[in-house]
């Protein structure tokens, strides 16, 4: 836990210093999540931007999205650590995608890791993620976007707890809580 909070702690040096500073958004296209940083191999290639299923035009993103919203999943952004709505949450259901409403995550995953920021030891399906790889601040990382529109969601770190030893490390903002006794689901393509 130790080094849980270290890294919350230099998470949030980071994202103070670099928060006014416009980031270079140019991604590698067409590596799977094992090429990005040997974290977690996923069957599913990473698209480019302009091949996720689920497309709008920027203005149409900004008409849907809330400001907060925006920046975190089409600016890729970062939100503070513990002020942010789902990191206490221990309600019992699942967490969709903000941008488009695909199921992503499930409160059975989720786990406090003490970094400030809502985590979870694995997705519902790997498919429902996909890895991008992000340079950003000095050193890689593995970022983790919605398979279905693309949205930036948070980064994934081999951290966590058993089984799958990995901490996906998301941002409240990138996600809609839907309790239990609410869900409905599109089996066929894993949206709200």
């Amino acid at each position: 836990m130790k080094y849980a909070a270290l890294l919350g702690v230099l998470a949030v040096a980071t994202f103070l210093a670099f928060s006014f500073f416009k980031t270079d958004s140019s991604i590698s296209e067409n590596h799977t999540g094992t090429e990005l940083a040997g974290i977690h191999k996923t069957e599913r290639d990473t698209l480019p931007e302009n091949e996720y299923p689920f497309q709008k035009t920027d203005s149409e993103w900004k008409e849907i999205l809330t400001s907060k919203e925006y920046r975190i999943l089409r600016d890729r952004g970062t939100e503070l650590p513990y002020v942010n709505e789902y990191n206490n949450n221990k309600r019992e259901g699942i967490y969709v995608c903000a941008g488009c409403g695909q199921k992503l995550y499930s409160s059975e995953h989720k786990y406090n890791s003490g970094t400030g920021w809502p985590s979870f030891w694995q997705p519902i399906a790997d498919s429902l993620v996909s890895e991008r790889e992000d340079n950003r601040y000095f050193m890689p990382q593995v970022e983790i976007v919605c398979s279905n529109c693309g949205g930036h969601l948070g980064h994934v770190f081999s951290d966590g707890p058993e089984p799958t030893g990995l901490r996906y490390c998301m941002n409240s903002a990138a996600m809609t809580f839907i309790e239990k006794e609410d869900i409905t689901t599109d089996e066929d393509n894993g949206t709200m």
